[in-house]
């Protein structure tokens, strides 16, 4: 496994056996530093990526350049495996820089490894999400919670685990070299159901407030200028840019040809996980009395 800060990733290590798990240093700016991880590899998996931008690291730098220079690397290392995990909602002519620059990256990929595996799945999660979790701590501290454009966005939101077992059946060989696999879980919510029933999980009674895309594009703007002037003191849990608006003006599901094509989790036979059977085992610690809360609050 290799990151920019192996120091950090110790933790994964018990999580296999002996040395099975093993952290290396890799940078995807330093092409050299990937070809030094991926000596004697035969299978690689790109799952970098950001949702805004943050000094160095920018959309170009991380999802373009930085998924080409790993392709490039495979290609050099003779490696005969690459799965490259993207996003739903990747197009090289979409208003998002975000969903621009995953397309960009996946051609990339497509370029020097023209066998490579792309997995785009939509809204990911997990024990450690970056949504339900951050609405949930959001709505233990404020009385309401932003629907974004009304809360129309629809997302197919999909289990962490589900798809680190595409991952590790396309690493595998068993999927098809050269596609874009599309990955959703077995339900459509749209934003507004999502934060109605992170309330319910964690019992907590929030005004649900309809926020129109310009409105939060200025109180994005506003977001960008205070995290640039506070050096990186700005809460993560209040930050959103303007690009991540612009994303919520599009629906992130699995496509109706994706389905068709058998690109998905069920057609290389996934049987998806709901989120009523995951999410409430890490969004207890949200309520007011934890796993044993009876009652909103």
């Amino acid at each position: 496994m290799a990151s920019r800060q192996p120091e950090l990733a110790f933790f994964l290590q018990p999580l296999g056996k002996a040395g099975q798990i093993v952290a290396v240093q890799a940078n995807m700016r330093y092409p050299d530093s990937l070809a030094a991880a991926l000596r004697g590899a035969q299978a690689a998996v790109n799952l970098t990526g950001i949702l805004a931008p943050r000094g160095r690291q920018t959309f170009d730098g991380v999802h373009r350049f930085g998924a080409g220079a790993l392709a490039d690397a495979v290609k050099a290392a003779g490696i005969s495996t690459l799965v490259h995990v993207s996003a739903i909602g990747a197009d090289a002519n979409a208003p998002s820089a975000y969903a621009r620059s995953k397309a960009e990256g996946e051609e990339a990929v497509l370029a020097a490894v023209p066998h490579a595996v792309i997995a785009r799945p939509s809204l990911v999660f997990g024990p450690e999400d970056d949504f339900f979790n951050r609405f949930a701590a959001m709505a233990r501290l404020f009385p309401g919670l932003p629907l974004i454009g009304g809360g129309h966005t629809r997302f197919q939101p999909v289990y962490v685990g589900d798809v680190a077992a595409f991952v590790a059946k396309a690493a595998a060989g068993q999927a098809k070299p050269g596609t874009v696999y599309e990955l959703g879980g077995p339900e459509i919510k749209t934003f507004h159901e999502l934060l109605a029933y992170i309330c319910e999980v964690t019992g907590r009674r929030r005004l649900l407030a309809p926020l129109p895309f310009p409105l939060a594009n200025l109180m994005a703007r506003s977001t960008e200028i205070a995290s640039a002037l506070s050096l990186g003191l700005f809460p993560p849990m209040l930050a959103m840019t303007r690009d991540q608006v612009t994303l919520l003006k599009t629906d992130n599901v699995v496509s109706a040809a994706a389905i068709a094509e058998r690109r998905t989790l069920q057609g290389l036979g996934i049987t998806p996980e709901t989120i009523e059977a995951i999410v409430p085992t890490y969004l207890a610690r949200f309520r007011r009395t934890g796993q044993f809360a009876a009652s909103g609050a």
